[in-house]
């Protein structure tokens, strides 16, 4: 981005430990949103935007899978796009998250604080249906949106080239970042990059 989101005036954020973790499927509401819907959704609240904007210096690295088998559970895995800002910081972060011999899958997005939160973030392929995904929590430097992932959404982004990802920040400017799709499909049906392994006594 020409520059980064405005920070946030002093919100309460969760006490919690960001980790390497498998699902995050509950926590409380991120600050000042109201009750998150279950389910990815198309569309949105109408919001009045004061204009509009594009963040072009993200610099996106790979999609990636990796796995994790925990002694006799199901394998779960996890593909994820990382981008960040010229200065290194983390821009965005995306977890597709499916669990072996499941057919639903979760989609999480790491992003920034400074940002309008009823909004939540919008997702588009190609310029195609756009899929709302409510903001669940906040720590003190990302929040983070996440929800089921909708079938028809992963199959656009399977057979898509770009995903715009848009985002309101707390002047109503809505802020927009195209995702690259070219490696995704590769990388979700594809061998894991890595597959960790523990056993779990007894």
């Amino acid at each position: 981005m020409t520059m980064q989101p405005p920070r946030l005036l002093p919100t309460p954020f969760l006490g919690v430990t960001l980790a390497l973790s498998l699902i995050v499927s509950a926590g409380r509401p991120a600050c000042g949103q109201q009750t998150a819907p279950t389910g990815a959704q198309k569309g949105g609240p109408e919001i009045a935007f004061r204009g509009q904007r594009e963040a072009r210096d993200i610099k996106f690295g790979e999609w990636q899978k990796v796995c994790f088998k925990p002694g006799a559970a199901k394998m779960v895995c996890r593909t994820t796009l990382s981008g960040t800002f010229n200065t290194g910081q983390t821009a965005v972060r995306v977890y597709l998250t499916e669990r072996e011999d499941s057919e639903g899958a979760r989609l999480q997005l790491f992003l920034p604080v400074g940002l309008y939160l009823p909004a939540g973030a919008t997702l588009a392929v190609d310029q195609g249906a756009t899929y709302r995904v409510p903001f669940t929590w906040c720590l003190t430097n990302t929040c983070i949106a996440g929800d089921l992932a909708d079938p028809n959404l992963l199959r656009d982004m399977d057979s898509g080239q770009t995903l715009a990802l848009r985002v309101v920040d707390t002047n109503l400017l809505s802020v927009r970042t195209l995702l690259p799709l070219d490696q995704f499909a590769t990388a979700r049906k594809g061998r894991p990059a890595r597959i960790f392994e523990q056993d779990i006594d007894e």
